[in-house]
């Protein structure tokens, strides 16, 4: 079974910066970024393959970069001038054989 394990988030304030990393317990190609905030619906921020990435979300576009390490079956979020807006919990999704898997995520929150 896949496992997919989340770190880096905390608190910060806004215009700072956080770095979240996501280690999948297996080699697989299609992982992804996801956020919810408080009330709203999960909303996917990023995705990436083995040979490409992309910032999916426009509100992010410009301020967060995703990247990955095949060898280390990781990928990341670099977050930068992050607003107040930017507070929720970051999931990473992996997929595996046709099923989803998730991780149990990290919270990111940003004052102002």
């Amino acid at each position: 079974q896949l496992q997919l394990m989340e770190s880096g988030g905390g608190t910060v304030q806004a215009g700072g910066s956080l770095n979240l990393s996501c280690t999948a317990s297996l080699t697989i190609s299609n992982m992804a970024w996801y956020r919810q905030a408080p009330g709203q619906p999960r909303e996917l921020v990023a995705i990436t393959d083995r040979s490409s990435s992309r910032v999916f979300a426009d509100s992010v576009k410009g301020r967060f970069t995703v990247s990955r390490d095949n060898a280390k079956n990781t990928i990341y979020l670099q977050m930068t001038s992050l607003k107040p807006e930017d507070t929720a919990v970051y999931y990473c999704k992996g997929g595996l054989y046709g099923m989803d898997f998730w991780g149990k995520g990290t919270l990111v929150t940003v004052s102002s």
